[in-house]
């Protein structure tokens, strides 16, 4: 790989580098058949959706997460 642009990169602001890695995610999200999970990960995804069918009241919705993380910097 080449990180000739480093410095450049490092040089934006935490706010410019974030939109540059949402950006860059963005960017793998459109090629899923490239990503590849290994066993220990598909174990874990299965493990969660079943204890989900098993309880799907069980969780928070996302919202209401966001909003407790977003409270936890108020204290």
């Amino acid at each position: 790989m080449d990180f000739s642009n480093r410095t450049e990169i490092l040089a934006l602001s935490v706010p410019e580098r974030i939109l540059l890695v949402e950006d860059i995610w963005d960017s793998i999200v459109e090629i899923p058949q490239e990503i590849t999970l290994t066993d220990a990960q598909k174990l874990e995804l299965e493990s969660r959706l079943r204890a989900y069918h098993e309880n799907p009241a069980a969780g928070s919705a996302w919202a209401t997460v966001r909003d407790r993380i977003r409270n936890l910097n108020e204290v």
